[in-house]
């Protein structure tokens, strides 16, 4: 009978045992080198994103830029890394975060050399910026690259580890602005280029995608976690929180600068500290968020960040603004990380295309932020109407979470004793488990 079966064997697949075994262990073990690569590729990214903004004072001086034109040049490179989140992590999860994370970093040559030798002009900074902006996408393939390591229950850490690469905003408003004050601005987009070599060759030392994480599905079965409303309520949530820390991160500078007078330096010293405990507090967020579950605690940093808001509206001293900023931005930050607790969890088989739209629409928010406050600068003189507006929505969307909370019971705990299992998914994803439980 046997032989009517050549291949077929009794004996067990030691090769396929020994693979299933090995990605148990990494799924409970995790992968520390991925781990690191993408946290030093989201801070190189993040730093690079917001370029523009620790340059802007030095740029609007040297193109004589108006208040709007300020707001737009920082604007524009969050719109682009925001929209782009949403095909960048499908494709990474369609050919794996490694070779796309790879293809992002090499592409951000182009837009640096450009704008190191040929910007001098409104029009060419424009340009230059929505390439800059590209750098913004590393948030949908750096964290679901070290996401798909972990369990769930590691999650909300793990997150706010790589997430913490955000703190490259720090980095961009402690140097950039003391080192255009020695070489012009120009010419710190080409110093920009060695740190981006550096990550360059350590990302692909050291990143790995997790076998089996790449999955080539019809695209249509990713869109189907569109038609989810919780994907929607994330995105609002995340555009409050994560809008407002990198729409700040940028804008700052400027509103240092414009409102207080302070020197281009100290504004950008001022910016990487409050930017410094936005990212620094992130991982503790996440951390919060394993224990008490993210989604209560987003309820009651919604609603202090709108207090913080309206405070700031009043245009206080700048000794009184510098900590009620230092304190909105330590909340924005736990605010990040407490959403991605709960994002992974509630969308554990879509978490490319998840993170890619949440963080998508959570970066719209952060283009919305610098045209706001500009334009409010410019009808009326002050920053106060834009941070009273900011205020009114930070509020309105506290109060629909917890009326959210109180009709939806699984809000409350933000799925942390759901296993992925119990997870909805696409009917695509599901045929293929299916498939692969028959075959097994």
């Amino acid at each position: 009978m046997l032989q009517a079966f050549p291949n077929l064997s009794l004996k067990p697949n030691k090769s396929n045992r020994s693979k299933e075994l090995t990605n148990m262990a990494a799924a409970k073990n995790g992968h520390t080198p991925t781990l690191i690569a993408s946290f030093m590729h989201f801070d190189l990214s993040f730093m690079i994103w917001v370029m523009l903004g620790a340059l802007g004072n030095y740029i609007a001086e040297s193109l004589g830029l108006g208040s709007t034109e300020k707001g737009i040049m920082v604007a524009v490179p969050i719109l682009t890394g925001s929209l782009l989140r949403i095909p960048l992590g499908l494709l990474s999860d369609r050919i794996g975060g490694k070779r796309v994370g790879t293809g992002l970093l090499i592409f951000l040559f182009i837009p640096l050399t450009l704008g190191w030798q040929f910007v001098n002009n409104l029009p060419a900074l424009i340009a230059v910026g929505l390439m800059l902006g590209t750098a913004g996408a590393s948030f949908a393939v750096a964290l679901p690259l070290a996401s798909k390591w972990y369990p769930a229950e590691r999650q909300g850490l793990v997150m706010g580890i790589a997430a913490a690469g955000n703190s490259g905003t720090v980095i961009a408003n402690l140097a950039a602005p003391r080192l255009a004050s020695v070489i012009g601005w120009n010419d710190v987009l080409a110093l920009a280029m060695i740190p981006l070599a550096v990550v360059l060759v350590a990302f692909l030392m050291m990143a790995k995608d997790r076998p089996g994480s790449a999955v080539k599905q019809p695209v249509r079965g990713y869109f189907t976690a569109l038609k989810q409303k919780d994907l929607w309520w994330f995105c609002l949530i995340y555009g409050v929180t994560f809008g407002g820390y990198v729409g700040l991160s940028s804008f700052l500078p400027i509103f240092f600068r414009d409102e207080y007078g302070i020197s281009k330096v100290n504004a950008g010293y001022l910016t990487a500290l409050a930017a410094f405990v936005g990212s620094g507090i992130r991982p503790f967020g996440g951390f919060l968020a394993d224990r008490l579950g993210g989604v209560r605690m987003l309820g009651v940093l919604l609603i202090v960040i709108s207090a913080l808001y309206m405070l700031i509206a009043r245009i206080p001293p700048l000794e009184v603004t510098i900590p009620i900023l230092l304190i909105a931005m330590a909340c924005l930050g736990m605010g990040n990380g407490a959403t991605f607790q709960a994002v992974p969890q509630r969308f554990r088989k879509e978490i490319g295309v998840a993170t890619g739209v949440i963080g998508a629409l959570g970066g719209v928010g952060g283009f919305f932020l610098p045209i706001l406050l500009s334009t409010a600068k410019g009808a009326t003189g002050s920053f106060a109407t834009g941070f009273l507006l900011l205020s009114s929505v930070s509020c309105v969307v506290g109060v629909l979470l917890w009326v959210l909370m109180t009709k939806h019971h699984g809000w409350k705990t933000a799925w942390r004793t759901q296993t992925a299992s119990s997870i909805p998914t696409t009917p695509v994803l599901a045929a293929a488990e299916s498939s692969k439980a028959a075959n097994s």
